[in-house]
């Protein structure tokens, strides 16, 4: 029926696979409920077994869990040929660490670049073969690539870093079509696994950095891959949710 919005974005994945490294917690597994919503047939990718059974065990009888290390290229070539052909792809997995420009510690200084770039670098690389060309790939950044803070320079640098991939790759994998998400601060399960001292000082400092005050949600992140991926017309952009903190004066 004309003007029946509803049933016409009901399931707007209906049908589709979507493949999420990193979708055992947090954002990801947020991502992959509401896919599971969409219609989605769910991959979902990730370094611990038990978490991703977890994680499978609520996104419906074809949801698959594999295991994968998007720092081992053998892991992720082994990943893609075990999932086959697929739609969409998300890869939020990465661990690294933030260092100040006077840290001496190489090692973490370049920790953001080789797990969260080239980590989702290689993933793409590797997905191409099975990807299909009117599907998508959502690259994840943060918002600290558009408004750095001081004591993180690398961070900040390797997330506009992702912003440009993901502008480079649109150009590049054509009619496919690559989007970036940029995220604020997220009160998710990676805040909840620091000590409470540690993350309500950060919430506070972030409350104060953004327009709306507050911090962000993992369901909120969610719906903004969600919209990358099931907009038709999409591509080369990158959406920041983050409560206005890259506007704050």
């Amino acid at each position: 029926m004309p003007g029946d919005c509803d049933g016409d974005l009901a399931m707007r994945l209906q049908g589709e696979t979507v493949v999420i490294i990193g979708g055992g917690s947090g954002i990801g597994l947020a991502v992959a409920n509401m896919a599971h919503g969409e219609g989605a047939r769910l991959v979902v990718g990730g370094r611990s077994r038990n978490r991703l059974d977890a994680a499978i065990a609520g996104l419906g009888a074809e949801a698959r869990a594999i295991e994968v290390d998007t720092a081992d290229p053998a892991s992720i070539q082994t990943f893609f040929a075990q999932v086959g052909r697929f739609d969409h792809l998300l890869v939020t997995a990465a661990t690294y660490r933030v260092v100040a420009i006077d840290d001496p510690d190489d090692d973490a200084a370049e920790s953001p670049f080789r797990s969260k770039f080239w980590g989702q670098y290689r993933a793409v690389r590797a997905a191409l073969p099975y990807l299909s060309s009117s599907g998508s790939i959502t690259l994840m950044a943060g918002a600290a690539g558009a408004r750095p803070l001081k004591g993180g320079s690398a961070y900040a640098a390797c997330n506009s870093a992702i912003e440009g991939l993901g502008r480079a790759l649109a150009i590049e994998l054509a009619p496919m079509r690559v989007n970036t998400v940029s995220p604020g601060t997220i009160d998710g399960s990676l805040w909840r696994s620091r000590p409470d001292a540690v993350r309500e000082t950060a919430f506070e400092g972030w409350r104060d950095m953004a327009l709306l005050r507050r911090t962000g949600t993992e369901d909120e992140v969610a719906q903004a891959i969600l919209f990358l991926m099931t907009n038709r017309f999409m591509t080369g952009s990158t959406l920041y949710p983050d409560g206005g903190y890259a506007l704050k004066p």
